[in-house]
């Protein structure tokens, strides 16, 4: 579904450069659900606007649903806005018109593409459990069921892929539970390909995947061990409903890109003293790349 390559994004302002990505490489699957994750700054929300339409690459290779966004005309992009991608925001403000009620709000994007259906309309509002909240405003909702009302508004014109930039930023740990429960609902229901941005990683335990960026470039993923439904099966097998799963529900796998390139977690050059250096010693051993400090020749 998605494929970026050396993704590069440079922003000017007057004679300042900023690098938000720095040869971003990515891969999605179709009909994946994953998170991206990192700090302040690392370039997730840069990479999330790219892959919706709303900011376009300095270069590199951005390819979705098998079409390169770089050769996009306008009419093109705001057809692939429309179509292919759905959109949800932290802000509620950007996800809906508050004098229109929920029910108005999803159809509004189906008006705005000339095929407004109201059961349709109905169906997705059932699906994120609002039915009963069709003719409420903004106002009338709570955080989380604007949040929820904003998913069924991206997904209302049937895209391909659902883009979220921190969905549960806003709200509680219960709320932001139930609405990542409606995301996996609708991936699994409609195939639809979902990608997370958020700094939360609690978040991992309901996603297949999750990718890490640092400085502008994919540092690592976490791989889940098991599916969700195993995971959920063993907690609703343990005593009294607790969770007692021992072993971490994902692996962490550092990327290399073409290049050869490998960025090394933080809290490992920190262990081994190399944190303000820029030189490290590397050996292969048998099936094993060994990573020491300079001066530990001869010692692992």
């Amino acid at each position: 579904m998605i494929l970026c390559g050396n993704l590069v994004k440079i922003y000017k302002a007057a004679d300042l450069e900023v690098v938000a990505l720095q040869g971003l490489d990515l891969t999605v699957e179709d009909g994946e659900l994953m998170a991206i994750i990192g700090n302040s700054g690392s370039g997730k929300s840069t990479l999330l606007n790219m892959l919706g339409g709303l900011d376009r690459p300095s270069a590199g290779t951005l390819i979705v649903d098998g079409r390169d966004l770089l050769k996009f005309d306008e009419k093109e992009l705001i057809r692939y806005k429309r179509e292919t991608v759905g959109f949800v925001w932290q802000n509620s403000a950007r996800n809906l018109i508050p004098y229109l009620t929920a029910l108005e709000n999803v159809e509004l994007p189906m008006l705005l593409n000339g095929r407004a259906k109201r059961e349709r309309s109905l169906e997705l509002l059932d699906m994120v459990g609002l039915s009963q909240k069709r003719n409420s405003k903004l106002s009338q909702l709570s955080g989380g069921e604007q949040q929820r009302v904003a998913i069924a508004i991206a997904l209302a014109n049937n895209p391909r892929l659902l883009l979220a930039d921190e969905p549960t930023g806003s709200v509680d740990t219960r709320t932001a539970d139930q609405i990542l429960d409606v995301f996996r609902e609708f991936n699994r229901a409609y195939g639809v390909t979902v990608v997370i941005v958020t700094h939360d990683r609690r978040l991992s335990r309901k996603v297949d995947r999750v990718v890490a960026i640092r400085d502008g470039r994919t540092s690592s993923e976490f791989i889940r061990r098991k599916s969700y439904a195993e995971e959920i099966a063993e907690m609703k097998q343990s005593i009294g409903g607790f969770e007692t799963i021992d072993e971490e529900s994902h692996e962490e796998l550092a990327v290399v890109d073409r290049s050869g390139r490998l960025q090394i977690p933080k809290e490992y050059l920190e262990a081994l003293g190399l944190k303000d250096k820029n030189k490290i010693k590397v050996e292969l051993e048998e099936n094993r790349i060994i990573l020491m400090p300079p001066d530990a020749a001869g010692k692992k």
